[in-house]
This record gives structure tokens, sequence and C-alpha cells, in this order.
């Protein structure tokens, strides 16, 4: 099946194929945009104005000037090496059993903090924070008490503070929620520079060794990046030796 023609500039036939071809190389904060039908339609006129203007630059003669034979070598030579490099490395990969070893030898780059997910009410005072859990004793929700008592913004959410890590809270806080505390219990109040909190943990998740699947692919990358590095050191090495280079 013929490639479609989508546009024709300055007699230059733009197949969708070729027009698909260009759209891969715009900028990757306007790949949304180009994927909407108004997006579409104006890359594919800036495209087409390429050939256009390209007479332009013919009619005037510019591209038989010296500045525009030192810009079109410049660019060849940017565009050639660049390519010549992506050649190079292009087929490196890292092998699953790479990938693993280098786990296995490196624990201490994969330990994780501990993580939790709590629930809080905060109060200017003690006495507002145990009058607080006297209505959550009587029978109302912990979530409710939050929204009605709690002055921090978590309380549009209950008191929901989400996930967080160790560290990521002030310190009499971090402690009453990372030293092993009672799952789904209230502790409290304890007082911050905030206020006084009732606190209860909801989940905790402690530090460790993050599992090998979880960050194979990252290693993965590390391994192709060092492995790319070596062959362009090598091979720049190897060109150094063969054509030369000094700096004056």
């Amino acid at each position: 099946m013929a490639d479609k023609i989508i546009a024709v500039a300055a007699g230059h036939e733009i197949t969708e194929k070729e027009f698909n071809e260009f759209l891969t190389r715009i900028p990757a904060q306007q790949q949304q945009y180009v994927k909407t039908a108004e997006g579409r339609q104006q890359a594919l006129i800036q495209y087409a104005n390429y050939f256009l203007f390209e007479k332009l630059g013919e009619e005037k003669g510019y591209d038989t000037t010296e500045e525009f034979q030192e810009i079109l070598a410049g660019a060849r030579r940017d565009l050639l090496s660049q390519y010549a490099l992506t050649q190079a490395v292009k087929d490196i990969t890292a092998s699953l059993e790479e990938c693993r070893s280098y786990y296995e030898q490196n624990p201490s780059q994969f330990q994780t903090g501990g993580q939790a997910k709590a629930h809080h009410i905060l109060t200017d005072t003690k006495e507002a924070s145990l009058a607080a859990l006297e209505e959550i004793k009587d029978g109302k929700s912990f979530e409710d008490v939050a929204k009605e008592k709690s002055t921090c913004p978590s309380s549009a959410k209950g008191g929901d503070l989400g996930s967080f890590g160790r560290g990521q809270m002030v310190k009499e806080f971090d402690e009453a929620v990372f030293n092993d505390p009672e799952i789904g219990q209230i502790m409290g109040p304890v007082k911050t520079q905030f206020g006084w909190h009732l606190i209860r943990v909801d989940e905790l998740t402690p530090a460790g060794t993050a599992p090998f699947e979880n960050v194979a692919e990252q290693i993965g990358q590390k391994l192709v990046q060092d492995k790319q590095n070596k062959v362009y050191m090598a091979e720049r090495a190897r060109l150094i030796e063969k054509f030369g280079l000094e700096f004056r």
C-alpha cells in the first residue's frame, strides 16, 4: 500500500510516514499538543514551511554563500558525530543475570527507609486534644473529630496524612509513628512545635531492602549507561591515538 501523500509544498510531496517521523523529533513538552487535531495541523504547516522557505533560500542564493557553507559544515559535523556515537552504543544491553548480580553485590544501594500511613488531629492545647480523645472514646469516629476539631489542613480529609517516610515529620511526631506503634490505636496527646497531636498509625512498613523486581529496571539503566560510557571512552582514546588531539 502506497504511503499516503498529505500535502505538497513547493513541489515536494509530504507523505504520512515522513511527517510522522518529523513529529518524533518535536520536543517532549510539545508532544501532547501535536497529538491533538489542532496541534497536528499546526505541525504540518510548520513542516511544509521548511520546503517553502528552502526555495526562498535557493532563490536568494543563500545556499552558495560562505556563511551558509560554514553553518552546513558545522551541522554536518554535529549530526555525524552524534550519529556515529549512537551507532557505537545502540546495541548495548544489560542481561537480567547482570542486573541480579549487581543487586546482590551492592545491597547498601537499595535500602529503603520506613514508610507509614497515618491520621492525626492537631489542636492548640493539650486540653483540647484530650477533649477530642474523649469524643472518640465516646464513639465518634476519628475522621469526624478531625474534621471538626483539627487545626491542620488535613482536617478536610479526616486527618489523613497519606504516606510519608521516616524523617519527613518533626522529631516527636516521627518517633511516635515509627518507634513500634500499635497499628490502628490512638496515640497522644503528642506535643510538637505545631501543637498537640492525636495520632493513629494505619500502616507501617519497616526499613529494609527494596525487592529486586522493584529496582531491576533502574539497575539495568545504570549498567547500560556504564557500558556505554566505557565504550565511549575506549573509542575516544582510539580516535585520539589515530587522528590526534592537543590543546593549546
